[in-house]
């Protein structure tokens, strides 16, 4: 036996399979002692990168308090208030920042390899889009100026792209990994035209008339005193921020403002704020504002809930979603949304384990009948060996290319599983054939190849199409078929014949 093994191991087609396997390892690069969380992402100019915080550092604790889960920063970051002093400890040593508005860093769990998986496996939302236009470049446009506003917001974990179903109708598919439905939703399907207006007239619009958005706590946030009160639903705030316009915008202020009344102090025309043409808010104008040729105003809105806590929560998520429009303008075209997929991240970590865990149960089970139809250890021992290899394989060349593993994907290794069986099946059937009628093994083995490229080629013709057109599922589903029976044909199938070969030779 060991004279046996010792010939598969160093025969070309097995080496081949063992450098491929290799190099998946290299690449998922699995981390078993993986504990704790990571920063993944740092605002520029905020006080947590001032102050040398990075991405990839490991975060200890905050304030004192240890962190080693994502519940437990969501709930030390919801007891700071604008002004405090955080200390952050992370495996670099100790730093301390200012809370501003946030605290200027997100945190993921720390990854158990380079495998990436999508939102169904993760957790998160997925919008689909449909753009009033079919023009390529505007809707590439589109994305970038979706895909910034998530980045001004500061979503770190996303994935945008456009697809087109099978008529050729075209999609944005936004998906973000561990974030809430109200926390995107707004940002990726609202057109985001903001228009401020003194009666009929536009002072200033949103995207070319803004020059800056303030987003410090010195010139935003929610003021300290009166900013907070009782209402009879339970608590409302008001927060505030100020922007810079552009000089014309300025004058245009001046000449609405000299010919309006003065009543109480204030004009007797109020600054309407609108967005996608809803009123937002209307601010009064003090009257020493009249004619006054200013670059700078401040915007304030609303925010409410049951605790005090909970408005100013909700105050500050308008706020920052306010901003983030300003600062990244409208979009060209406005969108329908077609379809929200919300996905809990627990049922999705538990959906991939146990995902994994039924493909290597299935490539056994298909070994035991294996075994009972040829009565052989040594047939369905290299399927079992195969199989296994061709989903690690798999799994490494998604790693490699940073493909998200979703629902679609798993479809897709489970699809080229089943296909490699058929193959081997086609490969046994026709070596044992061949020693039945003391035939070549060659020439038995060419038929078998003949077959296996032909339905090789078939699928192709199949999947490419799904994979051109497709959009979203589809298109995740075709390219992990794709690549997992491509790796079969070219790699796993032979070795497992060469596998045959040798323990075939042995049982004559």
């Amino acid at each position: 036996m060991k004279k046996e093994l010792m010939k598969i191991l160093f025969s070309g087609r097995v080496l081949i399979l063992i450098s491929v396997l290799i190099m998946s390892l290299l690449a998922i690069a699995p981390n078993l002692n993986a504990e704790g969380l990571e920063i993944n992402r740092v605002e520029s100019d905020s006080s947590a990168s001032v102050n040398g915080l990075e991405v990839d550092m490991i975060l200890h604790s905050l304030n004192g308090v240890v962190i080693t889960e994502l519940n437990d920063f969501q709930n030390s970051v919801s007891t700071f208030r604008n002004g405090d002093i955080v200390d952050v400890v992370t495996d670099e040593g100790k730093s301390s920042i200012v809370y501003d508005n946030g605290i200027g860093f997100s945190v993921v769990e720390i990854p158990t390899s380079n495998l990436k998986k999508g939102i169904d496996l993760v957790g998160g939302v997925r919008v689909v889009l449909k753009p009033d236009t079919n023009d390529e470049a505007q809707i590439l446009d589109m994305i970038d100026l979706i895909e910034q506003r998530l980045n001004v917001f500061g979503v770190a974990d996303l994935s945008i792209r456009n697809s087109k179903d099978l008529e050729g109708t075209n999609y944005i598919i936004t998906e973000i990994a561990g974030a809430s439905k109200e926390e995107v939703l707004d940002l990726v399907s609202k057109q985001g035209k903001f228009e401020a207006k003194i009666g009929q007239d536009v002072v200033f619009t949103g995207g070319k008339d803004i020059k800056s958005v303030c987003r410090s706590g010195e010139c935003s946030g929610i003021p300290l005193q009166q900013g907070c009160g009782p209402s009879n639903d339970g608590w409302s705030c008001q927060y505030f921020f100020r922007v810079d316009i552009s000089r014309e915008s300025a004058e245009r202020h001046a000449d609405l403002t000299s010919e309006l009344d003065v009543v109480n102090g204030y004009l007797s025309e109020k600054l309407d704020l609108y967005l996608d043409d809803e009123l937002v808010n209307s601010l009064f104008i003090s009257e020493g504002l009249q004619g006054d040729v200013s670059t700078s105003f401040t915007i304030q809105g609303p925010g409410s809930g049951l605790t005090e806590e909970a408005a100013i929560r909700e105050a500050l998520d308008s706020m920052k979603k306010m901003q983030t429009l300003l600062i990244t303008g409208s979009l060209p075209f406005s969108v329908e949304v077609e379809r929200v997929d919300v996905i809990s991240p627990t049922l999705g970590d538990n959906f991939f384990t146990s995902s994994l865990l039924a493909i290597v149960l299935a490539i056994f089970a298909v070994g035991g009948v294996i075994f009972v139809r040829y009565r052989k250890a040594s047939i369905s021992i290299p399927i079992i060996i195969t199989g296994l290899s061709e989903v690690f394989i798999i799994l490494g060349f998604a790693a490699m290319i940073r493909h998200n593993i979703d629902l679609a994907s798993i479809a897709g290794i489970l699809a080229a599983v089943g296909t490699g069986v058929d193959d081997q099946i086609v490969i046994t059937d026709e070596v044992l054939h061949g020693r039945r009628n003391e035939e070549k093994w060659l020439k038995r083995m060419k038929n078998a190849s003949l077959i296996i490229f032909a339905a090789y080629i078939t699928m192709l013709a199949a999947m490419i199409p799904l994979f051109s057109l497709g959009a979203g599922v589809l298109k995740g589903f075709a390219l992990t078929t794709i690549v997992g029976v491509t790796i079969g044909v070219f790699v796993t199938r032979p070795a497992y014949a060469r596998m045959l070969e040798v323990l075939m030779e042995k049982d004559e």
